[in-house]
């Protein structure tokens, strides 16, 4: 019996639309491994900031960024997800702190980086049928994937969510207003990356849920398999 074709679900979307827990939420439906490439760009962030004297992203030489990168970061797969390390284990806590939030689209520009940085997502997909999210998945990573999406949504509601996200509490206006102005210029910081597949299905979260986000990606990915063939893990 031949092997399955890999399938790729890619989410693409600016900062803080919801691709990766919806990514996440979407692999788990499907029975299939999900992998994030947002924090592959953090992991590497981290690892350069263990490695470097000078803490101003603006001047680090991407040829420094990544010695740290091939020496430091390592995405490791488990039945669920491909696990992003560093040094051997995961990170979580430092991957998000402010530390790397506020360096990590400097290094995400760099287009040594990238390359590195994609060429580990392919390899995730080597593995078998997979979920992934970005800014370009669907353009640069994976131009063939079977189903691409791009999530977008009001920027006041983006930094809603965020905001709550981080104080586990309904977040003020003022917060919310002050997240919003970060948001806005990350993204003008990060267009260039933050581009829609031209046949990518664009889905507008603002007024959704993340569950009926959930559901019409599961669906649309259902519509597509059943035409050309089933996800496989294997």
């Amino acid at each position: 019996m031949s092997k399955p074709k890999t399938f790729v679900i890619a989410i693409d979307g600016p900062a803080a639309s919801g691709k990766s827990s919806t990514a996440h939420w979407v692999a788990q439906r499907l029975g299939v491994r999900y992998a994030d490439s947002g924090a592959l760009y953090r992991a590497v962030t981290a690892a350069r900031l263990r490695d470097a004297g000078e803490p101003d992203a603006a001047n680090w030489r991407e040829a420094d960024v990544l010695d740290s990168a091939r020496r430091r970061v390592r995405m490791t797969p488990n039945a669920q997800a491909f696990v992003v390390e560093l040094d051997g284990a995961p990170r979580e806590e430092e991957l998000r702190n402010p530390e790397v939030t506020s360096r990590v689209s400097a290094v995400a520009r760099m287009s040594g980086v990238r390359s590195w940085v994609n060429e580990q997502m392919r390899s995730a997909a080597a593995h078998g049928s997979i979920v992934v999210d970005g800014r370009d998945m669907g353009t640069a990573v994976f131009p063939d994937a079977g189903v691409k999406i791009f999530l977008v949504a009001d920027p006041w509601e983006r930094a809603r969510r965020r905001v709550m996200q981080a104080l586990q509490r309904a977040p003020t206006d003022v917060e919310i207003a002050a997240e919003t102005d970060l948001l806005v210029h990350r993204d003008a910081k990060d267009a260039q990356q933050t581009q829609q597949a031209p046949d990518a299905i664009l889905l507008d979260t603002t007024y959704l849920t993340q569950e009926e986000q959930v559901d019409r990606i599961v669906a649309i990915a259902q519509a597509v398999t059943h035409r050309g063939g089933e996800t496989s893990k294997s």
